[in-house]
């Protein structure tokens, strides 16, 4: 699959925050593609105590959710832990399990933020950058912002809020379990978003992208394709 090469990863941590402010804008809320037919989820699996991870990339069919490909890159981890600036630490490991792929996905769903950020710019908006590609965010806890408890019924959703603007939805995805928090990586609209994560969720709180993406980074799935 092919990557936009937009700076190289050797940066100090204002560099990072910087970059952040700068590609913030260039963040895309309009989702113009049609139905996906193929959709990667992403997931990376971290020892800190080594400073090691793997991050895995998963295609499915859609709306079949039949497993299509499986890659995994595995690597040191050279940027150090600090919240909000996770992208710099995860990402290249990421970018190397897509450089792997056969299939190119139409969507991408990932287990972190995009615009539910401070800068409003997350590893997905990052990932969605890169890849050229539209990506949401589902995530399992908020970086930021506040929101009430969604219904208890599968579908409920209430906006997060952060400084009165709307950066994500928590969605109920089943019934009486905790839900999970949407958000606009790049290229799609939160509507688009909460409808493609509720449409992927089969049984499970997480939708099957990210749900296989997180057994691949454990080694709980083999790689294929």
């Amino acid at each position: 699959m092919k990557i936009r090469n937009l700076h190289n990863w050797q940066l100090t941590t204002s560099q990072a925050v910087e970059i952040q402010r700068q590609l913030a804008g260039q963040v895309s809320g309009i989702y113009s593609g049609s139905t996906p037919r193929f959709i990667a989820g992403v997931d990376i699996s971290v020892n800190r105590v080594k400073k090691a991870a793997a991050g895995a990339v998963v295609v499915i069919k859609y709306p079949e959710l039949e497993l299509v490909e499986t890659k995994v890159a595995r690597g040191k981890l050279d940027f150090p832990y600090i919240p909000g600036l996770l992208s710099f630490r995860e990402l290249p490991l990421t970018l190397a399990a897509f450089e792997m792929l056969d299939v190119s996905p139409d969507l991408v769903m990932v287990d972190g933020q995009g615009i539910a950020h401070p800068r409003r710019f997350g590893l997905v908006s990052y990932l969605g950058l890169f890849l050229e590609t539209p990506t949401i965010g589902c995530a399992k806890s908020l970086l930021c912002g506040k929101c009430v408890e969604p219904g208890i019924e599968r579908g409920s959703s209430a906006p997060i809020m952060d400084k009165n603007e709307i950066t994500g939805a928590a969605l109920r995805t089943r019934t009486g379990v905790k839900p999970v928090y949407v958000s606009i990586g790049h290229g799609i609209d939160l509507k688009t978003a909460v409808e493609r994560v509720l449409d992927c969720c089969r049984g499970y709180r997480l939708p099957e992208p990210t749900r296989l993406a997180h057994l691949a980074a454990g080694e709980g799935l083999k790689q294929s394709g």
